[in-house]
């Protein structure tokens, strides 16, 4: 097979007239031509880390509408899936992805459970992780999220990494804010990325180190625009990512966009390009392919490159997106889960009050970090909502077991009225609501209760909700269906008075006590710096 198309090279920073020559999977040549040509052909983009799950389908759903975008491989880390069904949850996602062409690099999940501060429903020790990286399916050692175990020389996190170097594989990194001389053991460890980077002094500071720094935009988090000019300064010591993508940003944009904005700021075609697909394939040793030859045919043909219009994606010599046609088939999956909830009740989210002050929550619309308020308790014995002073009920409920559930204030939401609830609830997806009444917080979540998993919104009575029946975090319908009745949920929480572009995102991330610095688990107020519980009530 022949294709001829403007070939922008990334190895020799040209952009010229070229003849691909595609035998089976393979580039079998490349040649310059004298001809004039409209189309351009660039590298098969990679997404350097991403969790499939926040897309809230299975991979081989997400895999057609990525392809559509430009997209040729994940690097994904199953660590949502894993922290509920444990390696079950990893084969699952394994065997989805095998259904389809979009080519999946997964990690052995390093943090599950993510912390012990809170419910989960597995562990995957050190000894899992060594049989985990034995499987050539398995590229690197996911995210190390509990960095004060690494700096604190926890023997089973040591293992973990030790396990991931004796299998030749590289160690994704998560330390947000971390530096000096707690960050030069962090590294030293043999962790060679980070994707927390919020600031571009803390990027540098990491590279001088020999980390590469992953920039992540993605639905909650996105920190471009601070770290962009690494693209400028350090080419080779970046990777674009998404992080957490959910479908119905999906539908709108990928890396292709990002690409798109960065070179209509002026900033270099070619390590634009490189930050996501040279730099990671190089990385992560993956088999993708570069536009060279001998190496697997996973290429896009463009427009133009300023305005990044995807007309075809081939992945492995094989056309799989054609101008709007996705050329492969969903297969639905049966669902698997781990659910035992109980119902939640009206008295159990009393709160009665203990002290003089309050502490509360405070939520960034687009940011994972929170901030701890101290605010005045006010009279009465037990305390109300206040929508004027957008101070809301928090609740989290234990999906495992039955056990009661942890309830905590909130700010920034600015809910109205109502509540709406989650299943997806990083990082161990417990049940998560945030309401300004009881009766609707109650309907809500036990609405995703009786559901064994999806997305809640209540309001007077009146109750929605997006079923999530795999592992109670994903759904096993096209990604197009899921995105639409998605993006119908948020707009339902808006139009409570929430000002949050991604609402359940946002909630999403309000029980992930990983990243400070007030966060709310099962078992109560977790303070992300300090790394302990706090009480709600203090003097």
């Amino acid at each position: 097979m022949i294709i001829e198309s403007n070939l922008v090279d990334i190895h020799c920073k040209e952009v010229y007239p070229a003849r691909l020559t595609v035998n089976g999977s393979i580039i079998e040549n490349v040649e310059r031509i004298d001809k004039e040509l409209k189309q351009y052909v660039i590298p098969g983009l990679i997404d350097s880390h991403i969790h499939i799950e926040s897309s809230l389908v299975t991979p081989a759903s997400f895999a057609g509408q990525a392809v559509s975008r430009g997209t040729t491989g994940v690097v994904s880390d199953p660590h949502e899936i894993a922290n509920v069904l444990g390696v079950e949850g990893i084969n699952f996602m394994l065997q989805d992805s095998a259904k389809v062409p979009l080519k999946f690099w997964f990690g052995a999940p390093s943090c599950v459970p993510a912390t012990t501060f809170e419910s989960t429903g597995a562990v995957i020790d050190s000894f899992a992780i060594g049989k985990l990286l034995d499987d050539h399916r398995i590229k690197y050692l996911a995210e190390m999220m509990n960095y004060p175990g690494v700096i604190n020389d926890d023997p089973e996190v040591h293992g973990k990494i030790k396990a991931a170097i004796k299998a030749g594989k590289p160690v994704d990194g998560h330390a947000p804010g971390l530096t000096g001389r707690d960050l030069r053991k962090y590294v030293k460890s043999g962790i060679s990325t980070d994707h927390e980077c919020t600031s571009l002094d803390e990027a540098l500071e990491k590279i001088s180190l020999g980390m590469k720094i992953l920039i992540r935009e993605g639905s909650a988090a996105r920190n471009l625009s601070e770290l962009k000019n690494l693209i400028r300064t350090n080419p080779d010591m970046v990777m674009l990512c998404s992080d957490d993508m959910h479908p119905e940003t999906l539908i709108k944009r990928h890396l292709d966009k990002i690409i798109t904005q960065l070179l209509s700021e002026g900033y270099d075609l070619f390590n634009v390009l490189r930050s996501c697909t040279l730099n990671p394939a190089v990385h992560y040793s993956l088999n993708a392919g570069l536009l060279q030859k001998g190496q697997p045919a996973d290429f896009v043909l463009i427009n133009n490159y300023l305005e990044m219009n995807i007309l075809e994606t081939w992945i492995e010599g094989k056309k799989v997106y054609d101008r709007g046609r996705i050329l492969f088939e969903y297969k639905k999956e049966d669902p698997v889960n781990r659910f035992q909830a109980s119902f939640v009740s009206e008295k159990q989210l009393e709160i009665k009050k203990s002290g003089n002050k309050m502490r509360v929550i405070q939520a960034f619309d687009g940011d994972l970090k929170t901030r701890e308020l101290l605010i005045n308790a006010g009279k009465g014995n037990y305390f109300e909502p206040d929508l004027k002073g957008d101070i809301l009920k928090i609740v989290v409920k234990d999906r495992y077991n039955d056990s009661p559930p942890a309830v905590a204030l909130i700010k920034g939401f600015k809910l109205r009225k109502g509540a709406f609830a989650s299943s997806v609830a990083h990082d161990s997806h417990n049940v998560i609501c945030i309401g300004t009444n009881d009766k609707d917080i109650t309907l809500a979540m036990n609405r995703i209760i009786e559901m064994k998993g999806g997305l809640s919104v209540a309001c007077k009575n009146d109750v929605e909700i997006l079923p999530l029946p795999v592992a109670g975090i994903m759904s096993n319908m096209p990604l197009k269906y899921v995105a639409g009745e998605y993006e119908k949920m948020s707009a339902k929480v808006r139009s409570m008075g929430s000002e949050m572009e991604a609402p359940f995102m946002t909630l999403s991330f309000m029980a992930l006590l990983v990243i400070p610095e007030l966060k709310l688990s099962d078992k109560g107020l977790f303070h992300g710096t300090t790394f302990n519980f706090v009480p709600l009530f203090t003097d």
